[in-house]
């Protein structure tokens, strides 16, 4: 084995394995990968100070403060009577902790749930809470406390890795589908991940975006900020090109108009921000947070405006006057 690759394993046994995102990577082993290629080893907040501890250690690096608050095990629960079973959230798990069908009710496994929050921006009806783990708060020493984290640990690596597995698999399977019912050459184009897998890692950076932008609005210093809007511009550089190598994974079968088909992924991801902003005023509202409140409205406005200017350069309809 490799240095670096010794290196990155030692980073990623270190680390909660949460598959959060909060780092700003799509999941713990990218995470140990940035951290030993330079990376910050202080972005992990359910890790804490103490896994800012270790992986100091580890890279020889000096112990600094960590970027964001830690967070102590989180466990994320659904008002199964508010649930309309549209599957979001259990698309959105990289854990698999979440059980349910499309138009049932969904419920999730509290003793296989990371608390990374993934789930809870897709839920178009604002139906999912995170509280505090039972078993982290029924530990009552540290020994049991540390028993807890390295059992999530050790079930939340297994279980995505399982996730990836299984992602991949169903996409080879379909990738043969496809093949068998085209049955002409030149149809499919290689790619390193499958589209299942392309489409989970965009949902994981498109959620690693949404939580870097909050925190950009609450930023209370300009160096902060522009460190933010920086990370924001690369994980989106990361997005555009996923949505590229998903539009060459789907390669239509049908010619269509170029650009037509980025103009309205444009326009419906400016409707999807638009929706969860209200949902999240919403939210804010029953809350009677004034700041929550205050951080929707203005996503409402950046929303409604990045709507209009989709809108805008949407080409009209055949057949429509321009």
């Amino acid at each position: 084995m490799c240095p670096m690759q010794h290196l990155i394993d030692a980073i990623d046994a270190e680390l909660p394995q949460t598959q959060c995102g909060k780092c700003g990577q799509p999941g713990c082993r990218p995470y140990a990968e940035a951290v030993a290629n330079g990376e910050a080893i202080n972005r992990c907040p359910p890790g804490g100070e103490r896994t800012v501890a270790r992986l100091a250690a580890i890279t020889g690096r000096p112990v600094i403060a960590l970027e964001q608050p830690a967070q102590s095990p989180l466990t994320a629960y659904i008002r199964e009577d508010e649930c309309i079973g549209c599957t979001k959230c259990i698309q959105a798990c990289p854990v698999d902790a979440i059980l349910g069908a499309a138009k049932q009710m969904h419920t999730v496994i509290v003793d296989q749930c990371t608390g990374c929050e993934l789930c809870v921006a897709p839920c178009p009806v604002d139906c999912i809470d995170l509280l505090p783990h039972p078993q982290w708060q029924a530990a009552s020493s540290e020994a049991q406390q540390q028993r807890y984290l390295a059992y999530r640990a050790d079930q939340g690596r297994k279980r995505f890795e399982a996730r990836q597995q299984r992602l991949a698999a169903q996409a080879e399977a379909k990738r043969q589908r496809r093949a068998q019912r085209q049955a002409r050459p030149g149809t499919q184009q290689a790619a390193t991940l499958s589209e299942s897998a392309l489409r989970a890692n965009r949902m994981r950076l498109a959620a690693v975006i949404k939580r870097l932008t909050r925190q950009q609005q609450r930023a209370e210093d300009d160096t902060q900020r522009r460190s933010l809007t920086a990370r924001i511009a690369e994980h989106q550089a990361k997005l555009d090109e996923l949505d590229r190598r998903l539009g060459q994974a789907q390669a239509p079968s049908t010619p269509r108009t170029p650009g037509l088909q980025q103009k309205r992924m444009a326009v419906n991801a400016a409707e999807q921000s638009l929706r969860k902003a209200r949902q999240q005023l919403a939210h804010a509202e029953r809350q009677h947070d004034p700041a929550a409140q205050a951080s929707a409205q203005q996503q409402i406005a950046q929303a409604s405006a990045m709507l209009e200017q989709a809108l805008a350069s949407q080409p009209p309809s055949p057949g429509k006057p321009s």
